[in-house]
């Protein structure tokens, strides 16, 4: 999918979560877009359970949100170390990036640490409490953006509680506090794993309104993918993330295929998740570990009928996938819609509903 042609402006960024940016406002306080097919509207999130039918099944990520951004040191440079994926062998993903005193935006830590090193292959960053970081190998041939690093001196999951805290962009205000950055599916991992960047399509989910889905017949399918770090810079493709389909979410989906309801997932990660765990034949099996899984068009989806998701940039690779769930005309003209009616983006902003 080439880029959009719609261009959004920079006010259109959603600085904040929406509960504080007025008295009485909730999580469900914000804007949604609804594609029906070629179709566009516009509803309140809250209006979500007159949108889905009895046996609809939204399947959602449980995966928990880290406090995964630790200052660091590399020399007397500072440097902000991003937590990303743990390996199978305890190393750890990590991007090292510039502070810039607004969020951690610049990923220029190269330039930063490489001067008069060679480049980054070995290089030690002193974090807090003691603990030191070595940058080992690339993770993939296709840059040096994320590098496979081995830390010493503590766990990380300790330090990311004792340290960390939430990665934030500099579209936003100010640091939140991890609560703001959880979703009401989050359930903490027992080995302190979970995702380095919040599963934002269903910030907007409060138990209120699961409890009105439920009562109107919509179903629940947890599965779990926990998120890498994005990249604002070049929108690369996802990286291998670590997924789990259980056994009864496997079965449910199965279910409610054969039958009249509707499959739609909350989040570009639930789709990740599910259709890696889907056949060639469309069943949809439990499986758990990692995946490469990058849904485009000529990928096609087996399983998701439908998708809610939030607005993503115009250049950014998440839109081949929604592609895939509803078509190019149909993507074009939600984010038209949205540029006009003023939808606000990012992970605090407004969300899209993607129907057949």
């Amino acid at each position: 999918m080439s880029s959009l042609a719609v261009r959004v402006p920079e006010e259109l960024s959603a600085r904040v979560p929406v509960e504080q940016r007025g008295p009485g406002l909730d999580r469900d306080g914000v804007r949604l877009l609804v594609s029906h097919g070629t179709e566009v509207s516009h509803h309140a999130f809250g209006e979500l359970p007159g949108l889905l039918r009895a046996g609809d099944l939204l399947v959602v990520n449980t995966s928990p949100t880290l406090a995964a951004a630790v200052d660091g040191r590399v020399g007397h440079a500072r440097v902000v170390v991003h937590f990303s994926t743990r390996g199978d062998d305890g190393r750890w993903a990590v991007e090292l990036r510039e502070p810039d005193g607004r969020g951690t935006t610049r990923a220029r830590a190269k330039e930063v640490v490489g001067r008069g090193c060679g480049g980054l292959a070995g290089t030690k960053v002193r974090l807090p409490g003691g603990a030191r970081l070595v940058l080992e190998e690339p993770l993939s041939a296709r840059g040096e953006r994320l590098w496979w690093a081995r830390v010493s001196g503590v766990a990380v999951p300790e330090l990311l509680r004792e340290h960390g805290r939430p990665i934030r962009y500099s579209y936003t205000d100010r640091d939140q506090p991890l609560s703001v950055y959880q979703t009401v599916f989050a359930l903490p991992a027992a080995d302190g794993t979970g995702s380095a960047e919040m599963p934002s399509a269903a910030r907007p989910f409060t138990a209120r309104l699961v409890a009105e889905l439920v009562s109107r017949g919509v179903q629940f399918a947890p599965v779990t993918l926990h998120t890498g770090v994005a990249s604002a810079e070049s929108h690369e493709p996802p990286y291998p993330e670590r997924f789990a389909v259980p056994e009864a979410s496997a079965r449910l989906i199965n279910a409610v295929r054969a039958g009249d309801g509707r499959v739609v997932a909350v989040g570009t990660t639930a789709v990740r998740a599910v259709e890696s765990a889907a056949g060639a034949d469309g069943v949809v099996r439990a499986r758990a570990g990692w995946t490469d899984l990058v849904v485009t068009p000529e990928r096609g989806v087996r399983v998701v009928e439908g998708l809610l998701t939030g607005l993503h940039e115009p250049e950014a690779s998440h839109l081949l996938m929604l592609e895939a769930v509803a078509g190019r005309v149909a993507i074009d003209r939600g984010y038209e819609a949205a540029v006009r009616g003023r939808y606000l983006w990012h992970e605090f902003g407004d969300v899209h509903l993607l129907l057949p």
